[in-house]
């Protein structure tokens, strides 16, 4: 049977448990396009930060729907990543961490997913 994809995703780092889920939203952007959320919640139980890494779509950027895979996101001339696979996530939580996110806070962070994009593909991701 597959894995819901509704269902979020457990991932052990550094001595810290994850929880993460991939979102697609459709309504949320002016000029009628797509957005793909990555949230990362700092466990056990939620007690921990929660971190939002958002790609929105805009001139030279998409995010996956009709023509692309489920949890891709992509810049004309940089790459794309697939945000359901685990290394990548892994990846994005180490740079996000790197640039001084601290999951034991306890409050929701929203980062432009878009920065870290050029470095997680030149990294193999």
């Amino acid at each position: 049977m597959p894995r819901s994809s509704k269902k979020a995703r457990r991932m052990v780092a550094d001595g810290r448990t994850y929880m993460w889920t991939v979102r697609h939203g459709h309504h949320v952007l002016e000029n009628g396009g797509c957005r793909k959320t990555l949230t990362l919640n700092c466990h056990p139980s939620g007690t921990g930060g929660r971190l939002r890494l958002v790609f929105d779509e805009a001139p030279g950027r998409y995010v996956s729907g009709f023509t692309t895979g489920s949890g891709e996101v992509g810049a004309v001339g940089v790459g794309a990543l697939n945000l359901h696979e685990p290394g990548t996530v892994r990846f994005l939580l180490d740079a996000a961490l790197a640039r001084g996110w601290e999951p034991g806070e306890r409050r929701e962070v929203k980062v432009d997913g878009w920065t870290f994009l050029a470095e997680a593909v030149a990294s193999g991701f």
